[in-house]
């Protein structure tokens, strides 16, 4: 285990505090439609500060820990692509403006950091008291990757949302986004503004996200620091990533298939790792220089792949993927 210092953990978690303090005060004080070179230069800003975090890391605590942390932000970066699917299909849904996209984006991040932390908290404890912990994560990863890969070509049901449902059933709603506000007043009657559904919808698919990424990534490491710190760089770029790319997710067609391939590979990794420390230490385990290069492989082949697909075949469109068929599928529409 790492000797992580409380003044090292303080310093990074001020770090990233500071950096959503920025995205914040930008969305509310300068509500804009973000162009392509604006998001060029933050995500390039974002992807920068991860690498020479990442550089810094293992010069102070080695080579392995420094491959640790590469291998779990490039998994976390994957992964996040695939909410960018999601964050597109939401904000389509609802018909959220442009200049307050960048709001719902920094709201979601601070959401899916939030619940991350308690993921990475709750995960850290159980794998540290209990070893089967690995063959459950696992197990986890497996039945996910297999659902994804059978709901590669479909979307998730953004209006069936159980949570967006009930919002909607229960809270007074206005009819339009009321200048970005999440909650407003008419005629003396306290009312919720559609922007506030769009963050319940967003909360609840972070949640979905958060069961997925934090077993992948404690499948390259165990150290809670390297967990929290490859999540956390990789959702920082989350909301500059969205504005660079967004015109290009529908011609990602293999990704789902990709990121599916990635997790079964993680999941069996996880179970290998609990039957070397449990039943045989005999049986091989997956190195993580390994499974650096396979995520990376696998990342390379799929994007490569969909450019192809896309340039003979411009109908074709990507999906994000669903761990259900959705509603229309299993009404045979």
């Amino acid at each position: 285990m790492l000797d992580i210092s409380p003044l090292t953990w303080a310093g990074t978690i001020g770090l990233i505090v500071v950096l959503l303090a920025v995205d914040l005060i930008l969305a509310a004080v300068r509500p804009h439609h973000v162009g392509f070179k604006e998001a060029t230069a933050w995500s390039v800003f974002y992807i920068a500060i991860a690498i020479v975090f990442g550089i810094w890391f293992g010069s102070q605590y080695g080579n392995a820990a420094g491959t640790e942390y590469f291998a779990g932000y490039i998994i976390e970066k994957s992964l996040s692509v695939d909410n960018l699917f999601v964050f597109v299909i939401i904000m389509s849904t609802f018909a959220v403006p442009d200049h307050h996209q960048h709001k719902v984006l920094t709201f979601g991040i601070v959401l899916a950091l939030i619940m991350r932390a308690i993921f990475i908290a709750l995960g850290s404890a159980l794998i540290n008291s209990f070893s089967f912990m690995f063959l459950v994560f696992g197990l986890l990863l497996v039945y996910t990757a297999i659902q994804l890969f059978r709901h590669r070509n479909e979307d998730p049901d953004v209006e069936s949302n159980l949570m967006v449902r009930g919002a909607r059933r229960f809270l007074p709603i206005t009819e339009d986004y009321v200048d970005g506000k999440l909650i407003t007043k008419v005629d003396g009657k306290r009312l919720f503004t559609p922007l506030f559904i769009v963050l319940i919808a967003i909360g609840s698919v972070d949640l979905l996200f958060a069961l997925d990424s934090i077993p992948a990534v404690f499948g390259v490491t165990q150290e809670a620091y390297i967990v929290f710190t490859a999540n956390a760089f990789a959702l920082l770029g989350l909301r500059a990533l969205f504005f660079l790319v967004k015109g290009l997710l529908d011609r990602l067609v293999y990704l789902s298939a990709g990121l599916a391939i990635i997790l079964l590979f993680i999941g069996v990794k996880l179970v290998l790792h609990w039957a070397h420390v449990d039943i045989n230490t005999a049986i091989p385990e997956v190195s993580t220089p390994v499974s650096l290069a396979v995520v990376i492989g696998v990342l390379v082949i799929v994007t490569v792949a969909s450019l192809i697909k896309t340039r003979m075949s411009p109908e074709e469109k990507a999906h994000a993927g669903s761990l259900s068929a959705t509603k229309k599928k299993e009404d045979g529409q």
